[in-house]
């Protein structure tokens, strides 16, 4: 099933005396990019969180956030730095010197410090902790992975709905091509009659020319292979593995074969519906960016 690049995800839970949040959300990257933000004591749950997701996420930039809260104050003891404390007291009092300031500082404003209030836990299970948090992760990830299919959804039926436009732009190059010859065959010949009169022409030698631009505007085999390349990409958007990037090779050619017709075309009107597809296959592509 298609799915977007772009989804979010959380999840809340309380499991054995903790309350474990998870929050996941994406946009859309070339390849698999993961960062995540967790408390420094639980930084184990990195690598775990990263290949754990991967395992169902292929591509796009993801960030995961996790809050781990202990609702057991008595397994935790905030401890004081007393070293930085002091150094932080000497500035202060430095600095109220040297700037003849009142000191008006406190036990409060040098707490707030960083690091002179240290918190120290009771050593926990990491296998413990991680199967914690796996089984919340798994939950924001689902709701993660629905969200991204919701946007896919959306994603193929408007490339499927520009696909069919291409398709009705191809028809119309297959009907018109046959008549540009036939229109520059009277051309020529009218031309030829302007300059020789009444003489007898050369049967031969218009046909001949008129083969040469026949074979010179001749689109059949790109359109055919447009037709192809559109059966290919929706039988991408049916897939049930990522795609995207195999689908922005398919639109570069898609893109190639319609310059390929621009170029040949020798009429206002195939011009007109060469500059349509392009038009489409540009939308396409902004699309496909964002396809897993």
């Amino acid at each position: 099933m298609l799915k977007s690049m772009t989804g979010f995800g959380r999840a809340v839970k309380e499991i054995e005396g903790y309350i474990i949040t998870v929050e996941i959300r994406s946009v859309n990257h070339r390849y698999f990019e993961f960062t995540s933000r967790i408390p420094r004591q639980y930084g184990f749950l990195d690598e775990k969180l990263k290949s754990h997701i991967n395992s169902r996420v292929a591509r796009g930039k993801v960030e995961c956030c996790v809050t781990i809260e202990a609702l057991d104050t008595d397994s935790a003891e905030v401890l004081i730095n007393k070293t930085l404390a002091s150094a932080y007291v000497s500035a202060l009092k430095e600095i109220a010197d040297e700037y003849n300031l009142k000191e008006d500082f406190g036990a409060t404003a040098i707490s707030r410090f960083q690091d002179v209030l240290v918190v120290k836990k009771a050593d926990e299970d990491a296998d413990r902790i991680w199967g914690f948090v796996k089984e919340v992760a798994n939950e924001a990830i689902d709701k993660f992975i629905e969200m991204r299919t919701v946007e896919g959804a959306k994603m193929k039926a408007d490339i499927q709905s520009r696909g069919e436009f291409i398709i009705k732009c191809v028809e119309f190059i297959e009907s018109r091509s046959p008549q540009t010859v036939k229109e520059y065959n009277a051309k020529l010949v009218e031309r030829v009659h302007e300059i020789i009169g009444d003489a007898t022409l050369d049967e031969a030698r218009i046909l001949q020319e008129v083969a040469i631009y026949a074979d010179k505007v001749a689109v059949a085999e790109e359109t055919v292979r447009l037709r192809s390349h559109i059966d290919q990409l929706n039988t991408f958007l049916c897939a049930d593995e990522p795609v995207g990037r195999k689908m922005d090779f398919l639109v570069q050619e898609i893109n190639r074969e319609t310059n390929t017709i621009g170029s040949k075309a020798n009429d206002i009107d195939i011009a007109r519906k060469v500059v349509d597809i392009k038009a489409e296959v540009e939308k396409i592509r902004e699309q496909i960016q964002n396809i897993e």
